[in-house]
């Protein structure tokens, strides 16, 4: 439990970097990978979905109509990163017949927590709508997200949920998601480093945990973390995945051997891997 740490023990804990040899390597390998995207693939870039600068995606259409979303919600403990270093699993899923989604969104400290999630709630909310109008006109809508993305795709799902947005529910609007690596109660988050660029106080903490707000129901998930990740991301979701069932929803729990915090999301889009299967059954492709 993290209150058994002292402060240096807990900011490790919820350093992701802490694990591996050089974080650069795996942002280095977001950059190229989703270059490769815009320049292989057909995209529409910058679409806006929002009145703040920053609401913006790149999308990337399946060349047969009628398929599947993937929205993808990059990390970066909500502070770092971009929609541009967020498309790489668009050379995988697009050959496949899966459309994809990279949503940009505001970062701190320029905008708090709350207004960040909303951003990108109101991304969600934006694509459920006009899904249909997109080019390939997807069936249906799932997200995805890794370290705060995951955070962040959770709660857009609780915001479909709280406000019956659009008359959906998040069972119904959003098809599934899959979540990388998340944190889903922010009380530890706000007593570590992270907390300097955020200024979460325990109130904000605790209304933007996605553990102190699940509903009745949330649509299928795949929740996953790597092998070589922290103790604490460890219990994070071993508790939200606890929860989730409690509630009732259906839930694929994953740690996946011989991948960290920063690759485990290469494997989203790549059959024979668990997540890449995983993501398969899911989605119910037909390949």
């Amino acid at each position: 439990m993290y209150l058994t740490y002292d402060q240096r023990a807990l900011d490790i804990q919820y350093s992701p970097s802490s694990r591996v040899a050089d974080i650069n390597v795996f942002l280095r390998e977001y950059a190229e990978r989703s270059a490769q995207a815009r320049d292989r693939l057909d995209v529409l870039s910058g679409v806006r979905y929002g009145p703040r600068a920053e609401q913006l995606l790149d999308y990337f259409p399946a060349a047969r109509p009628g398929g599947p979303l993937l929205v993808f919600i990059h990390g970066g403990y909500w502070q770092e990163l971009s929609r541009l270093e967020s498309s790489f699993m668009a050379l995988d899923l697009v050959p496949r017949g899966i459309s994809v989604a990279a949503l940009g969104y505001g970062l701190a400290p320029t905008y708090g927590l709350p207004e960040i999630v909303d951003m990108v709630a109101e991304g969600v909310r934006w694509i459920c709508r006009n899904a249909c109008q997109l080019p390939a006109s997807p069936r249906s809508v799932y997200l995805s997200g890794c370290s705060a993305g995951a955070h962040l795709a959770v709660m857009a799902l609780l915001d479909i949920s709280d406000g019956q947005r659009d008359g959906d529910r998040p069972d119904r609007a959003v098809a599934g998601a899959i979540l990388l690596s998340g944190v889903y109660d922010l009380e530890p988050v706000r007593r570590t480093y992270v907390n300097r660029a955020l200024g979460l106080d325990p109130e904000t903490a605790r209304d933007c945990s996605p553990m102190r707000r699940l509903p009745a129901v949330l649509p299928p998930l795949v929740v996953a973390r790597g092998e070589n990740e922290t103790d604490e991301f460890g219990r994070q979701q071993a508790e939200f995945v606890e929860a989730v069932r409690a509630c009732g929803s259906r839930v694929v729990d994953l740690v996946v051997p011989s991948r960290n915090h920063f690759d485990l999301a290469f494997d989203l889009g790549v059959p024979g891997t668990m997540l890449g299967d995983s993501l398969t059954e899911l989605i119910g492709l037909d390949e």
